[in-house]
């Protein structure tokens, strides 16, 4: 998972930073690294973590890459080409598009991207929960509903046939022809 930042010593971020330090151990039991990165360089970062720890109690000690140059948050679409090639004298609100979170699939491709605005803290709680779907869904042939949690019911792919479904899952719910729900697998 990378999650983005328009600038150290921002105070949103300064939380989030240290929030995602205190959940570390969650990603690790999902086999997910976490890398943040900022547009400014790395050195600056080294007296940014400081202040996390000051603010939240924990230490970062996850990568956090330096982006002086903006090339990164021009690949992943953050700023557009026109937007110089340097961090330097650049504002959190010129930046305000490098907030997002990617995470990438063992495929290296972009599995969910999610940009929040300058005001509004992430919720990184949730992207565990996507992580735990993206996982579910990848292994099982299943898909999960609106508002679901690990141990919800799941929803049977329409890929899978109500024979391979009854072999595979045992008992299902038909709720519509297109619509079948089923225990969580590995429950």
């Amino acid at each position: 998972m990378l999650f983005s930042h328009p600038k150290d010593f921002t105070p949103v971020c300064t939380t989030e930073l240290g929030y995602m330090a205190g959940l570390a151990g969650e990603f690790t039991k999902r086999n997910t690294k976490i890398i943040g990165i900022s547009v400014d360089p790395v050195d600056s970062h080294h007296k940014w973590k400081q202040d996390i720890a000051d603010v939240t109690g924990n230490s970062v000690d996850y990568p956090l890459i330096g982006d002086p140059e903006l090339k990164v948050a021009k690949l992943y679409d953050m700023l557009p080409a026109a937007a110089g090639d340097s961090s330097e004298g650049r504002t959190p609100a010129d930046n305000a598009t490098v907030r997002s979170v990617f995470v990438i699939g063992p495929d290296k491709k972009v599995k969910l991207s999610l940009t929040y605005p300058m005001t509004t803290g992430r919720n990184f709680d949730e992207i565990l929960r996507v992580i735990d779907s993206m996982q579910l869904t990848a292994k099982h042939q299943v898909a999960t509903p609106a508002q679901w949690k690990m141990g919800d019911d799941v929803i049977i792919t329409p890929a899978v046939s109500d024979e391979d479904a009854k072999a595979r899952f045992g008992d299902f719910t038909k709720v519509k022809p297109y619509l079948r729900t089923t225990k969580q697998p590995g429950v």
